[in-house]
C-alpha cells in the first residue's frame, strides 16, 4: 500500500511524529509519501538527529514508480516556509497544513496513493491564513462532496471503538439533531464499516442514550424513546445492536469490553471517556468519504514543538490502521 502523510502545522509536532514513526513503521510493506514541506521535515530531521532519509518526489506522476524502503520518506514538496518557528502561531504554517491537506487528499482520490494520515493542524492557524473550514474533517467532506461522515475513534490497544452521532456541534442543538438524524440509516452504515473496514462479520454495537440516565423512562427527556430505541427495534432483527445505555453506568461498569463498537450521541459523551482510556493511542477514523483517512487523535503540541519529546504512538498507529483499512476495503471489493 501507498500511505500518504499531510504534514499539519509545521510549527508544531506534526512533522517530528510524522519521522519518527517512519522509523517505527515495518519496513518493507508499504510505501510512505509526505505531501508538504520538504524544508520542515529536513529541518526537525536535522534539530533532532533522526535517522530518516528525506526524497525529493520531482513530479506527482513520478509517486507511482516508487517503491518501498525501510527508513526512506519520499516527499511531495507543495509549499515551502521563509522560516519554521517551533510552537508559534502563524498563518503562513496554516496555509502550508492546507495545501498539504488537498494535495495529500487529491494523490487518494487519483488513486497514486491508498490511504492519507492527517498530522495535527492549527485551526486559529487556518483561520488566519484566511480558510473557512478549519478542520480536517469539514474540508475533507467538502473536498470530495460528502454529507454524511462519521467521525470514529479506536483504540488498538483495548479495541474500543467509540462512533459520534453528532460532531463539533453546540450542546443546546444536539437534541435537535438527535431528533431530525437519520438515525436507521446511521446505524446500518456504521455495521458496514465494522464489516468492510475492520473485517468484523458481526459486529456487537452498543448505543448510548442522550440524556441523563437514558432518561429514567421519560422523566428527563423522550429522545430515547421516540428516536433511539424505536431505531434499535427496528434493526434488531438484522444486526447485533443494543441499548440504549445510560453513559456513565455503561461506562463506569466496563461494559464497552462486551461490544464492537459504541455509539455516543455527542462529541464529549464518547470523547472524554476514550481520551481518559485511551489518550496515547487513540486514533480518529473518518467514515464515509470515498478514501481512507486516519489520523491521531491529539493536536499540534506546540509545546513540545521542536523539542523531541513529542510521543509518536497515535500516529504510528493511525499509520498502521489506515494500510490496514486500505487492504480491507481491496479484500472486500
Amino acid at each position: 500500500m501507498r500511505i500518504v502523510f499531510s504534514i499539519g502545522d509545521i510549527n508544531g509536532i506534526g512533522p517530528e511524529i510524522i519521522l519518527k514513526s517512519l522509523l517505527a513503521l515495518p519496513a518493507g510493506e508499504d510505501t510512505f509519501v509526505a505531501a508538504g514541506s520538504y524544508k520542515a521535515l529536513e529541518f526537525y530531521r536535522d534539530r533532532l538527529g533522526l535517522p530518516v532519509e528525506l526524497r525529493r518526489i520531482g513530479g506527482v506522476d513520478d509517486i507511482a514508480t516508487i517503491s518501498p524502503e525501510p527508513g526512506v520518506l519520499h516527499v511531495l514538496s507543495v509549499a515551502e516556509p521563509e522560516s519554521i518557528k517551533p510552537g508559534a502561531l502563524s498563518a503562513s504554517a496554516g496555509e502550508i497544513a492546507m495545501r498539504s491537506l488537498e494535495a495529500a487528499a487529491s494523490l487518494c482520490r487519483s488513486g497514486l496513493c491508498d490511504a492519507l494520515v492527517t498530522a495535527p493542524l492549527h485551526k486559529e492557524a487556518i483561520a488566519l491564513a484566511g480558510y473557512r473550514n478549519t478542520g480536517h474533517t469539514d474540508f475533507l467532506a467538502d473536498f470530495f462532496g460528502v454529507t454524511s461522515q462519521i467521525m470514529l475513534f479506536v483504540d488498538p490497544v483495548s479495541g474500543l471503538k467509540v462512533a459520534l452521532a453528532t460532531i463539533h456541534e453546540p450542546l443546546s442543538k444536539v437534541p435537535e439533531l438527535v431528533r431530525a438524524m437519520d438515525m436507521d440509516g446511521f446505524f446500518t452504515s456504521l455495521a458496514a464499516s465494522m464489516r468492510r473496514d475492520f473485517r468484523l462479520d458481526a459486529p456487537k454495537i452498543a448505543v448510548l442514550g442522550l440524556n441523563p440516565h437514558a432518561s429514567d423512562g421519560g422523566v428527563m427527556g423522550n429522545e430515547e424513546a421516540t428516536v433511539i430505541r424505536p431505531a434499535i427495534e427496528r434493526l434488531a432483527a438484522t444486526m447485533q445492536i443494543d441499548g440504549p445505555f445510560p453513559a456513565d453506568g455503561f461506562f463506569g461498569a466496563k461494559r464497552y469490553r462486551d461490544y464492537d463498537l459504541v455509539v455516543a450521541m455527542y462529541h464529549d459523551q464518547g470523547l472524554l471517556p476514550f481520551k481518559v482510556l485511551a489518550f496515547d493511542t487513540g486514533i480518529n477514523v473518518t467514515l464515509g468519504l470515498p478514501i481512507v483517512r486516519t489520523s491521531p487523535d491529539h493536536g499540534t503540541g506546540f509545546d513540545k514543538a521542536g523539542k523531541g519529546t513529542a510521543s509518536e504512538r497515535s500516529f504510528l498507529e493511525a499509520a498502521k490502521l489506515a494500510a490496514t483499512i486500505a487492504r480491507n476495503r481491496t479484500q472486500t471489493t
